[in-house]
């Protein structure tokens, strides 16, 4: 009999589908929950169970997801839960209390450890509280990367609870080969955007404060200045963000050298169009799937100095980091880059091998069930093992 995984997370959950059903490749009984829509996951195969809960307030709405995600356990009776997201990685260890075996991973800091703002400072002790009284309950906490770790090891947050790195929830390395390959042709998208022949800049990301994309706007109008053929492609929700979303009419303040498609699916073919990808972030990221995106297409990046971003670029390697908030010096890495292409290029087909070796999503899969299989002695007796795995201590 299979070990059946729970896997639980926010509004975005459909973008771990390729993971779960990487991990339901290696034997496991996979089903997910999350607070976004059911229909995506609908043609996988893979159960979905919806709940609900507020993204930006606290109170008796959580207590209420908590309850929630209590009778879905009961119900579903898995063997091990995973979570992902902040709010997930607090309520299940704290609503299940140890009866399943949770694996939190800690995919960044989120905004009360990213935001200067006083609401955010304010709630700095209460998280930390939250963190140290959820590890009683937690079985291991997977960190995708060094800064993260460091800090909860620093902070006594893990409790006596195991912990390991595993960078990103990995990258479907053939779907995304497979992607670019069905694309329209560069001219057709160019056209379809309006972007003639400009060189390009683009950004894929939730248009929020916090995401760093008023800074990127007011580095867009320093390098529009110079440079007055680039265009700034945003690519990504803005309506759905609540207080933290950028102002409507301050993106078409920049216009027409700074464009806002909204959110889209087709990431791989704006990437083939792309001569540089910009990531101005202001948060404590996991490891954002966009770069390893990015780095996968072998566009230059350019990035903000933020934990999860310098786990993928290297400082003159196969991109820049900047310090975050700076649109000075964000406006004058892109221009570095724009204007020595050939050195761009290089840098950008650098990345290509550093995502398909530590990213791929083949090896984090293999991780993440080699990881359950070290739980297994706690959790489950049947003898399941993994179909394949390699070999993943956990300290």
């Amino acid at each position: 009999m299979a070990l059946h995984l729970l896997c639980v997370g926010g509004e975005d959950h459909a973008l771990r589908i390729p993971f779960l059903a990487a991990l339901q490749n290696r034997g496991l009984r996979v089903s997910a929950a999350g607070t976004g829509a059911a229909s995506a996951f609908a043609k996988t195969g893979i159960p979905y169970h919806q709940y609900q809960f507020d993204r930006f307030g606290v109170g008796f709405a959580d207590r209420a997801a908590m309850g929630q995600l209590t009778r879905l356990v009961k119900s579903a009776r898995p063997d091990v839960i995973q979570t992902f997201d902040t709010k997930p990685n607090l309520f299940a260890p704290l609503a299940l209390r140890g009866s399943v075996p949770v694996v939190r991973t800690i995919n960044g800091m989120g905004w009360v450890f990213s935001s200067t703002e006083l609401r955010a400072l304010a709630f700095r002790p209460v998280y930390l509280a939250m963190q140290r009284l959820a590890a009683c309950w937690t079985a291991a906490t997977v960190f995708q990367n060094k800064a993260d770790s460091s800090f909860f090891k620093r902070h006594r947050l893990l409790g006596k609870s195991s912990s390991v790195i595993i960078g990103s929830s990995g990258i479907d390395v053939g779907a995304f080969e497979a992607a670019q390959a069905r694309t329209a042709s560069p001219a057709a998208l160019r056209a379809e955007l309006g972007l003639g022949d400009a060189e390009i800049v683009l950004t894929v990301s939730r248009l929020t404060v916090q995401k760093g994309i008023t800074t990127l706007l007011e580095a867009a109008k320093l390098v529009h200045e110079v440079r007055p053929n680039v265009r700034f492609l945003l690519v990504g929700p803005r309506e759905s963000e609540g207080p933290f979303a950028v102002g409507q009419e301050l993106i078409e303040a920049h216009a027409p050298y700074v464009i806002a498609t909204g959110a889209r699916s087709d990431i791989p073919a704006l990437l083939g169009i792309a001569d540089l990808f910009a990531f101005p972030t202001e948060y404590r990221e996991g490891i954002p799937r966009v770069l390893l995106e990015a780095g996968l297409a072998g566009v230059p990046i350019v990035a903000s100095r933020m934990p999860g971003c310098d786990d993928v670029v290297r400082e003159d390697w196969n991109g820049k980091l900047v310090a975050p908030r700076d649109p000075r010096a964000l406006a004058a890495s892109i221009l570095d880059l724009l204007q020595d292409s050939a050195r761009a290029k290089t840098m950008g087909q650098r990345s290509i091998n550093v995502v398909r070796k530590e990213f791929d999503l083949n090896v984090v899969a293999d991780r993440y069930a080699e990881l359950y299989t070290q739980l297994l002695p706690r959790s489950y007796s049947s003898g399941w093992r993994p179909a394949a795995h390699s070999s993943s201590e956990i300290q």
